[in-house]
């Protein structure tokens, strides 16, 4: 590690008893090091909401390893990896796609290789926790120099599962990466494709949503810079801090006001008349 002081951060969906276990873990093998809990709330099983976080937050943080644990297979035979990047770094987690788009942000995967050898596990490995048994130890281990071939065979990680954006003439189809706490959905799609899709968009520039499962909706919306842009409770399509796209109200929930609970995609195209917000009419 390039820090005097290695630093180590961890990113669960495990609340905060359980993540405070696994950041002890780390502190019993590499005493030195700087850990970080960037987060304990990711939604639970939200294998792509933890791959955004780490996608987003990574790239401000010091090099050093950094954990991602949202792990819906644990105890199946899907590999706990520990994989390389090109800034440095060494992201430690399940092979489910969670840490690609990060490693991507930093550089691209170097290599990978699979958390095998039981000198850098717990002596006891359970098959309901291993944040704790597995993924913290080589944390540890990573973290006082150990080198990440030491810990088992090569491996190719898996890509994280993300439909394409679709984009047509005057249409375009995304998918819902994941829900805030605040209620907006966080889209995956971004500037080009709003351009390839609609030409220029100036802010302010009236667009239709709509979606067709699990209910089907529609609602009129505009693209606006920032959600100051419309009144309390008027909702609008943005883009956010890590640059997709995103459908928001402002000082509401988009998922509850729009009815967009369980939606897995949304198409944006020029408005038509006659819409629906969620289930009901437009006013």
């Amino acid at each position: 590690m390039r820090e005097s002081r290695p630093f180590v951060s961890l990113a669960t969906d495990f609340g905060g008893a359980y993540t405070a276990i696994c950041a002890g873990v780390v502190y019993t093998i590499a005493p030195g090091a700087n850990v970080l809990v960037l987060s304990d709330e990711i939604t639970p099983f939200g294998v792509r909401e933890g791959a955004m976080l780490l996608r987003q937050a990574l790239p401000y943080l010091p090099v050093g390893v950094h954990v991602g644990i949202v792990d819906p297979g644990v105890g199946t035979p899907r590999l706990p990896v520990a994989v390389e990047t090109g800034r440095g770094d060494v992201l430690v987690g399940p092979d489910n796609g969670l840490l690609v788009p990060a490693a991507a942000r930093l550089g691209g995967v170097v290599r990978a290789h699979a958390l095998e050898n039981p000198a850098y596990r717990l002596p006891g490995v359970s098959t309901s926790f291993h944040g704790r048994d597995i993924f913290s130890p080589a944390a540890g281990h990573i973290a006082t120099g150990l080198d990440v071939a030491e810990l088992g065979p090569a491996v190719e990680p898996l890509p994280l599962e993300v439909p394409s954006p679709v984009v047509r003439d005057g249409e375009l189809t995304v998918p819902v990466l994941y829900t805030d706490r605040f209620g907006s959905l966080v889209l995956g799609g971004e500037p080009a494709d709003l351009a390839a899709a609609f030409g220029p968009l100036p802010h302010g520039t009236p667009l239709e949503v709509a979606w067709t499962a699990p209910a089907p909706g529609s609602a009129r919306i505009t693209f606006e810079e920032t959600f100051g842009g419309v009144s309390p409770g008027t909702p609008l399509a943005w883009i956010d801090s890590s640059g997709w796209l995103g459908l928001a109200v402002n000082q509401e929930s988009a998922a509850e006001v729009l009815g967009l609970a369980g939606v897995e995609t949304v198409t944006f195209r020029r408005p038509r008349e006659n819409l629906t917000v969620g289930n009901g009419p437009l006013t």
